[in-house]
């Protein structure tokens, strides 16, 4: 690496790890919320979303902010309405479920990848890969039969539908071919979540406390860190140091769930967690190392 390589490399790990910090404060700033439909809740935070990205835009370039949603073409439509699903069964999965058990689920996104880019793209699956998805697999059952005794199960499914939402996404992207500005994309999906949601979110319920900690969210958790991924860090960074970064909202979540407001997620999710964050850690590792070691050849 040459020094300017290797200054945008650790720029890249340093906003990695700022987006994981803000996208990790969802669940604790959710629970210090009065406000328990899940609808309202995620038309709250859209909104905020909306407001926040929306100006950023305009403030950017106001001549041609609106007409960069149009210039997406039909891969950036789509695109948009899987940013959709991603916020809604997000903030409708932590209205029903533990932080620790979302954030799991949330988790299985590059083993979902992988096996899509096989099926779809013809893409070749590491063995370590396939042993770490068995791993994960056996650690989400052991959570989903707990889920199950609790009558956590349908929060549990919500949250697997934000990852198989983002690889929709992904194959999308990578079968088109299609360079989508995803900036755009993340303003339209949250535009049209406010559509999906709002008529659910009726009669609105959240007081000035409650409109603050949305609108952190929206622009905190979802708007900033969003836009500086979309925009900085896959640039600079490889899908394993991505995978192994983002590691760390499965731990800090459920901390700042445990100590903002007292959620315990169980001895099963703790367990079944620490069996995908293992079998993630393993994955993403060996990947790391081995882009690292080809590198050097």
């Amino acid at each position: 690496m040459t020094a300017d390589q290797t200054s945008r490399h650790r720029l890249g790990i340093a906003a990695m790890l700022l987006c994981t910090l803000l996208w990790s404060t969802a669940g604790v700033v959710t629970r210090l919320s009065d406000v328990s439909n899940g609808w309202e809740t995620t038309f709250w935070r859209s909104l905020f979303c909306v407001l926040f990205v929306g100006g950023a835009m305009l403030i950017r370039d106001p001549v041609h902010a609106m007409r960069k949603i149009g210039a997406m073409g039909w891969a950036g439509a789509v695109s948009a309405l899987c940013w959709t699903a991603m916020f809604t069964f997000f903030m409708l999965a932590l209205s029903r479920t533990t932080v620790a058990n979302v954030l799991v689920m949330m988790a299985t996104q590059p083993f979902l990848a992988a096996i899509a880019g096989w099926l779809l793209l013809g893409e070749r699956v590491p063995a370590r890969t396939w042993i770490a998805m068995l791993c994960a697999g056996a650690g989400i059952a052991m959570m989903f039969a707990d889920a199950m005794d609790t009558g956590n199960a349908e929060g549990s499914l919500l949250a697997l539908m934000v990852p198989v939402a983002s690889v929709i996404n992904l194959m999308l992207l990578k079968r088109t071919g299609a360079r989508v500005d995803l900036v755009p994309a993340l303003l339209l999906g949250a535009i049209l979540s406010l559509f999906v949601t709002v008529a659910y979110a009726l009669p609105f319920t959240a007081g000035a406390k409650d409109l603050a900690l949305y609108a952190f969210l929206g622009a905190f958790q979802l708007a900033i860190p969003c836009t500086l991924f979309a925009s900085f860090v896959v640039k600079r960074l490889s899908a394993a140091e991505i995978g192994l970064l983002s590691l760390l909202e499965l731990i800090l979540g459920p901390t700042w769930a445990w100590l903002g407001s007292g959620e315990n997620p169980g001895v099963a999710a703790i367990t079944g967690g620490a069996v995908v964050i293992a079998a993630l850690a393993f994955n993403e590792a060996i990947g790391l190392y081995s882009e690292r070691t080809r590198s050097v050849r």
